[in-house]
């Protein structure tokens, strides 16, 4: 049976200040008091899962075991078809460096993929997130999203973050970096997860 969120207080288990905001921003009807797994001092668990929910479930459970709070984790990742679905579900570590995450690299090293399978490669691609939340007992409720689109080059646009630059949605010709943050949370794919999430946990 699906468990249900009532006003409280939930941890965010990311460190990422973008997924944060989009986060916060979907919740802020539901008075729900969010609080990021940086404030609580909760560290980053490494990503073991091979699949968006193993990660997403991982980090939630992990957040809601240090605070003894319901938590709520995002695992989501930019998929090509003409590279087989990489990134996927590590679509973060293309972007590591030793100095800390770097998205325009991450973002040349896709166009850089791309470019090796030859003129004729497709550059259809879709984003994927998965929301889990988890309670301190173990339980977890799990949602997907997706957003199909293409890939362009060069990036374009300012306000997102990740790959959000190179992203264009279908039926539009602005990346999602170019969008406002409220089309683009009507649309995303973590929107559509949330919507999911929504109608299952409120």
């Amino acid at each position: 049976m699906t468990r249900r969120l009532g006003p409280s207080k939930l941890v965010i288990a990311s460190h990422n200040k973008g997924k944060l905001k989009e986060i916060a921003d979907l919740l802020r009807p539901f008075r729900i008091e969010t609080v990021s797994a940086a404030e609580m001092d909760v560290p980053e668990p490494e990503e073991t899962g091979v699949t968006f929910f193993d990660n997403a479930a991982l980090k939630a459970r992990f957040s809601a075991d240090l605070t003894g709070l319901p938590a709520l984790a995002d695992d989501s990742g930019l998929c090509v078809d003409a590279l087989g679905g990489d990134p996927g579900v590590y679509t973060a570590n293309w972007a590591e460096t030793p100095s800390g995450r770097d998205w325009n690299l991450a973002m040349q090293k896709v166009e850089d993929a791309l470019q090796t399978k030859g003129p004729d490669a497709g550059r259809d691609a879709h984003f994927v997130c998965v929301l889990a939340v988890a309670w301190p007992d173990g339980h977890v409720e799990s949602f997907e999203g997706r957003v199909d689109g293409t890939l362009t080059w060069p990036p374009r646009g300012t306000v997102g973050f990740g790959y959000d630059p190179v992203f264009v949605p279908l039926n539009d010709t602005r990346t999602f970096a170019e969008l406002d943050p409220a089309e683009k949370h009507a649309i995303s794919h973590r929107a559509d997860a949330f919507a999911k999430l929504k109608a299952a946990l409120f």
